[in-house]
């Protein structure tokens, strides 16, 4: 049964969800607008922070260290993998893009449910954020407002980076046309091991600051891979404000159909999806460019 209570609720649990998709899609955007590669190792990508900040708090106990090492390790993977692989598929066609990004993605859940095995993990949430918080009209779990906040200030530093640094003003006017770039004396190859690294670390941080809310599991990814496609595309590929938009609309449109009928949740998203292509080909906020 539908009450204003349960309705309530339901829209903080879509804002928190939106913001963590907004966090993990803004990677994958940054990084298919400047490299121009669509990257579908992005979801094991987040199961990989979570499993690498599991680790750091298993001996640690420390999670502010297992959210750095979780964030810091992604990053370092999405570098070398960038380096190593990624690099030599700029100039390929997309549909090699596709396929070498979706075998790492495989093989990096392979490789931890060898190590791992399957069964899932739990990284508790800090003790001063355990509980419920009373808001007046509801009582809601502490740490998911928390998440909130952790996700917003990320998000925020994010901002900042693409927008008021010089290296931001670079990725940027890369999105529009890194053969510019290029010619200015630029070296974009550095730049786009940097944007890739970044892009990787948004997914690691959100991976290991969700693992309280939601267990670690080798296919954790692909779920949260299918809903940032999404978002994307909603939002508007290459757009980091589209990214935002698109994520937070995503989360209620999961979390309230959720309440009225689970099963109908991604139906309704993809809904949503097709009305955007259909209506407005590039996103909500993206350009005719970068469709």
């Amino acid at each position: 049964m539908i009450n204003w209570p349960n309705f309530v609720s339901q829209v903080f649990n879509g804002v928190v969800l939106g913001a963590l998709l907004a966090l993990i899609s803004s990677g994958l955007t940054i990084i298919y607008g400047t490299l121009g590669v669509l990257n579908l190792a992005h979801g094991a990508m987040f199961m990989l922070g979570g499993y690498a900040g599991w680790v750091a708090y298993t001996y640690t106990s420390s999670f502010i260290v297992a959210v750095i090492a979780g964030s810091l390790f992604v990053m370092l993977v999405g570098v070398v993998m960038e380096r190593v692989i990624i690099r030599h598929f700029y100039s390929r066609p997309p549909e090699d893009q596709l396929l070498v990004t979706f075998g790492i993605g495989i093989v990096f859940v392979e490789t931890v449910r060898f190590l791992f095995g399957s069964l899932t993990k739990t990284v508790p949430p800090p003790s001063g954020l355990v509980g419920i918080t009373p808001l007046g009209f509801m009582f809601y779990p502490t740490y998911r407002l928390a998440l909130l906040g952790i996700v917003a200030v990320a998000l925020m530093a994010l901002y900042i980076a693409l927008y008021r640094t010089r290296i931001g003003m670079i990725v940027r006017a890369g999105i529009e046309d890194s053969v510019m770039v290029g010619s200015l004396g630029i070296d974009v190859y550095k730049v786009f091991m940097l944007v890739f690294g970044i892009g990787a670390m948004a997914a690691g941080f959100t991976g290991i600051v969700n693992a309280p809310v939601v267990s670690i599991a080798p296919d954790v990814g692909e779920a949260i891979l299918v809903q940032t496609f999404v978002v994307i595309v909603i939002g508007g590929v290459g757009s980091f404000p589209g990214a935002v938009l698109g994520g937070f609309i995503a989360g209620e449109i999961i979390s309230i159909t959720s309440m009225l009928n689970p099963g109908y949740s991604y139906v309704m998203l993809f809904v949503a999806m097709t009305l955007v292509l259909v209506l407005r080909p590039y996103g909500l906020l993206g350009t005719a460019g970068r469709e």
